[in-house]
Parts: structure tokens; sequence; C-alpha cells
């Protein structure tokens, strides 16, 4: 690996560390204020998806502007930068939330926290590669 790449994955996980905890307050507030959900309580697939959606939304706003300018330094129309941050979005998300949905479905012992986690998780690393070969590469 070279320098640059170890620059910006930790770069990227900075942001991501910040990212994570905006997007995973804005699921808790959201499954505990507004839906209810109790620890260790299996949620309704309403509950986990809309939470989940609403968490991903802040965080891809919040991502997109902090990693385009500081992790990747990215020069390259905003525009351009940002059809394609959500294309690599898209990519990950959607797996990511079907990976959530199911574990909350089908994985006993699961709280429907845990399951966000374990999404958010494999979304982050997944997003990591997608950002750095194709919303900014180069």
């Amino acid at each position: 690996m070279n320098h640059k790449f170890i620059v910006q994955a930790f770069k990227y996980g900075i942001v991501g560390v910040l990212n994570t905890l905006l997007t995973a307050v804005i699921i808790w507030l959201l499954m505990h204020f507004v839906f209810h959900v109790r620890a260790g309580q299996v949620a309704s697939s309403v509950a986990v998806s809309v939470s989940n959606i609403a968490g991903y939304i802040a965080g891809l706003l919040n991502s997109f502007v902090w990693n385009r300018q500081w992790t990747f330094q990215s020069k390259k129309s905003w525009k351009i930068d940002f059809l394609k941050f959500i294309a690599a979005f898209l990519i990950c998300y959607i797996p990511q939330l079907l990976l959530v949905m199911w574990l909350n479905s089908y994985a006993e012992g699961l709280s429907a926290y845990t399951c966000q986690w374990i999404g958010i998780v494999f979304y982050t690393a997944l997003n990591f590669l997608c950002n750095k070969y194709y919303t900014f590469k180069g």
C-alpha cells in the first residue's frame, strides 16, 4: 500500500467515525422516540427501514462534504462527484439495508440495534472502496 492510500484511509476513518455516530444517533432517536423500540426487542420492518433510511441520508450528505473536500480533495465538478457519490451510496446501501432487514427478521438473539450496527460496519468498508476507486478516483 502506498502512503496516499494510507492517508486517505485514515482520513476516511475519521470522517467515518463521526459519520457513523451521526447516522447511529439519528437511527437510535427515531427507533427509540418515534417508533418506541426497546432494547432486545425485534422491531417492525417500518421502524427499521424508516430509521435506517433517515440516518443514512443525513450521513450521506455529511460524508459527501467531508470526503470530497478533505479525504480525497477532489477538484472535479461537485455535481459530477455528487452523482457518482449517490451511485456508490446506492451500490453499498441497498445490500446493507437488506442485510439489516434480514438480520432483524431471522437472526435470533440479535436486537434491532445490533442489526443496525452490523449494517453500518458492512456499509462503511464497502463504501470506502467504492469512493476510493470510483467516486473520487484520481
